[in-house]
């Protein structure tokens, strides 16, 4: 593991017990007095509770009002860069769309030739082998392509692991507060980027709309910082305007909706899924420059693929990578026809309750499937990774080819095809060992591209028999459900549209058999049921039905749609949670959920925070702050005073768990000190001090130390160096002293002892904090709470051990 795995943004690495209230002298811990103490230690009944991880460091999305920051904001203000910066802003929010449609673009153009190079080769094949029984050579020549193409595309996930899956859980951590080592990297972008086409393209029950989420925040997430890390010469200084945390988030939500935008032709619903699922921090501007990120991306593609698919430059037919069609009626009028009636809302409500229980299991074969990934599979040679990858795509390929050689049945096209309005439908069926006029249903769902299979299933006039439908379905359900988590890019809309289509098309043909509906309508009820199984897996409601109503572009649809997604969440949370939170704690993410769960409110901000073991003083001794840094991981530490205003120079010591500078006597009793809160300081910004030699000698007074700027101070954003990269430390005077006045953030969050947890928990989540401080009346330092003491795990755990506490009394 390495120096920067280990970090954590807790106030104290060891997880004390919970305190009752009143209680502000700590425990009797041992000192750790040891230069190597470890870093890292959990609760003793950490295994228990499965708490989250404390080797993910929180983002800084609150500004340090530091006297550096009050000069920048100040010079900023009188050269009249308010303005040069907010149209930059604009300038870079359209470039994040642009780029974003350009990356779906590629994606889409290349899977499209790689599937058509495949499937010709393949067809020819069968063509030949139909007469001459040599079928099994079929089943070879596609094996070979999808195997190629997942071993690529499974490489590319073994060497940048942030790269596998969709990458909405990590996208919606980070927006939450969480720092995702490399999610956001140039190189996780190309592997992503590569790999997902060579998936889709490899047979695999995947879909490209996910990773394109994570496409748009990374490319969100690095272009406005004009610098690179992998090139490091690519570091435009004069642009530099967005090198936060703060400023990094909101370009992230930009660069999420748009990827969105850019999947579904959706670009309402792309920032409604950034408010949904990701953000804990929204206001106007942000949602206006991600609405219009959103539309860049949207009209960008658009342009592109209607300019090359129709060779109708400057007209906009195809405005996403997913294209449902137009549902309309079979005759031209529309007289005695109807898509959907007011009777037809009970039978929706019934899928959606069953598309939700359908999703829950789902989830929960999912769950059980990454555990033993995670046990078996992970933790061995890399190859084994590739190897499950080249295992579930050659049974994922043989499962479909047999399928649809074997389990086929040969259906009449029907004449009119007027319903749907896509030419494709008629063109994509395929006629495998069928007579003329004739179609194999199930070689027509599975030798198609998943998008091409949802359009048969929504508007296809021809019958699929119920056998057909539910054999797909089953066959679909568990090997999707197989392959999402397998160590390459995989999306999850797609699919789960797909298999939900499938149950809603059965539905359909039952209500026809029973003379309900007839089969004019039986999109209607296919795409009912994509909507009920997809949101039974993810557990949207609202950005979904945006979504889907933006994709059909049916507005009538908004209705049953949002009606079954509500459904569909309801029955699935009956069970379990969505698949994207599951993978979150699974990973062990400390994620804070919207709001604080029920039974909380009898827990106190002193029930839930750590006593600091560290503190900074606000003239301290250099060598002090340096052994500090080196055998501490704290992200941040308390600035103090001595509380009966003694203005004292004091060589610290930081390891007292009590958070206590004791004094030895002789007698063996200690005399403990009270400290007054001055603010906070962040560990960056102390080995920046010491790199850039801000310290004095003590004979030469503090006049005598030197200033830097706000820009020295975030130069090396977002790669600060640690205390071990510094060379000069050992030059550093003996009796060299440090004053962080200047520097140190003097007005953060506080709390009091006895505010109730869920006033803490929103005013930590609403404002994006870090690290809040909890201060008694008098200004003395009780504590500090971070976002590890506010997730679900570690308050059930201090509400048992309040319990216990009041039952032992």
């Amino acid at each position: 593991m390495s120096e920067e795995d280990i970090q954590c943004d807790c106030s104290c690495c060891v997880w004390p017990q919970c305190r009752g209230v009143g209680d502000d002298r700590g425990g009797q811990s041992e000192p750790a007095t040891e230069e190597m103490h470890p870093l890292l230690r959990r609760r003793q009944n950490a295994t228990k509770h499965h708490l989250p991880r404390k080797d993910y460091e929180s983002l800084d999305y609150d500004r340090c009002f530091n006297e550096p920051y009050e000069e920048y904001v100040k010079t900023s203000e009188e050269n009249n860069s308010t303005t040069k910066v907010e149209i930059i802003k604009w300038v870079v929010t359209f470039m994040i769309g642009f780029l974003t449609g350009m990356v779906a673009l590629f994606i889409d153009s290349i899977v499209k030739l790689l599937s058509s190079i495949k499937f010709s080769v393949v067809e020819e094949s069968i063509s030949m082998c139909s007469k001459d029984g040599c079928l099994v050579l079929s089943l070879l020549i596609l094996l070979l392509f999808n195997v190629g193409f997942v071993v690529i595309a499974s490489c590319l996930v073994v060497t940048e692991p942030v790269a596998g899956g969709s990458g909405i859980p990590e996208i919606k951590c980070y927006l939450n507060g969480v720092k995702i080592p490399r999610v956001g990297r140039l190189m996780t972008l190309v592997s992503k980027a590569v790999g997902v086409l060579f998936s889709v393209a490899g047979g695999l029950f995947v879909g490209k709309e996910g990773p394109m989420i994570h496409s748009g925040a990374i490319i969100g997430a690095g272009f406005p910082q004009f610098q690179s890390i992998a090139f490091k010469k690519i570091n435009i200084k004069k642009y530099g305007f967005f090198r936060s945390d703060r400023d990094k988030r909101d370009f992230v939500s930009s660069g999420a909706a748009a990827g969105v935008a850019a999947a579904f032709g959706a670009p309402i619903g792309g920032v409604l899924f950034s408010l949904e699922e990701g953000c804990s921090f929204w206001n106007q501007k942000l949602t206006w420059r991600s609405f219009f990120c959103s539309m860049a991306a949207t009209y960008s593609l658009n342009f592109f693929l209607s300019g090359i698919n129709t060779a109708n430059w400057g007209y906009f037919y195809l405005p996403g990578l997913i294209n449902f069609g137009v549902f309309k009626c079979a005759n031209e009028s529309g007289i005695g026809c109807h898509l959907w009636n007011a009777l037809d809302l009970i039978v929706f409500i019934f899928m959606g309750l069953l598309g939700g229980v359908f999703g829950a299991l789902f989830n929960t074969v999912n769950l059980l499937l990454t555990k033993h990934r995670m046990k078996h599979v992970q933790k061995k040679h890399k190859a084994i990774r590739v190897l499950e990858a080249v295992l579930v795509a050659a049974v994922t390929t043989t499962v479909s080819f047999s399928a649809a050689m074997l389990l086929g049945e040969c259906r009449s096209m029907a004449s009119n095809q007027s319903n749907g309005s896509i030419p494709l439908v008629d063109e994509s069926v395929r006629t495998y060992f069928c007579p003329e006029n004739h179609y194999n249903d199930m070689a027509t769902l599975f030798f198609n591209s998943q998008e091409e299979a949802i359009k048969q299933l929504f508007h296809q006039e021809g019958k699929f028999s119920l056998a057909t439908l539910g054999l797909f379905f089953l066959l679909f359900f568990f090997l999707a459900c197989w392959t999402y988590g397998v160590h390459v890019p995989s999306g999850l809309f797609v699919p789960s549209l797909l298999c939900g289509a499938a149950y809603g098309r059965f539905v359909a043909t039952v209500l026809v058999q029973v003379g309900y509906a007839n089969h004019e309508n039986s999109g209607t009820f296919a795409l009912i049921g994509a909507a009920a199984f997809l949101g039974g897996v993810v557990r949207m409601t609202i950005s979904l039905t945006v979504i889907l109503i933006e994709s059909t572009n049916e507005i009538s649809y908004g209705l049953p749609l949002m009606l079954v997604l509500m459904v569909a969440k309801w029955s699935g949370d009956y069970f379990n949670e969505g698949l994207y939170d599951i993978h979150i704690k699974l990973k062990g993410v400390p994620l804070l959920e919207w709001e604080v769960h029920h039974g909380t409110e009898r827990l106190k901000a002193c029930d839930v925070m750590d006593k600091p073991e560290s503190y900074v003083y606000i003239v301290s001794r250099v060598s002090s702050v340096i052994r500090m840094l080196r055998t501490t991981a704290h992200n941040a530490f308390p600035v103090v005073s001595v509380a009966d205003g003694r203005n004292l120079i004091v060589d610290q010591e930081h390891t007292q768990p009590n958070g206590l500078l004791n004094e030895e006597r002789d007698e063996g009793q200690r005399i403990e000190h009270k400290w007054r809160f001055e603010g906070l300081i962040m560990r960056h910004t102390l080995v920046s001090l010491l790199e850039n030699n801000v310290f004095f000698q003590e004979q030469n007074g503090r006049m005598s130390q030197p200033d830097i700027s706000y820009e020295d101070l975030t130069k090396d954003y977002p790669r600060y160096p640690d205390i071990y990269d510094i060379t000069t430390i050992h030059s550093v005077p003996e009796d060299a002293l440090m004053d962080i006045s200047r520097y140190m953030n003097p007005s953060p969050y506080t709390v009091y002892p006895n505010t109730p947890v869920p006033q803490v928990f929103n005013l930590f989540r609403s404002m994006g904090l870090r690290h809040l401080p909890v201060v008694d009346h008098t200004g003395l330092l009780q504590g500090i709470i971070t976002r590890h003491n506010l997730t679900h795990e570690f308050l059930e755990m201090c509400k048992e051990n309040l319990e216990g506490s009041n039952e032992e009394e």
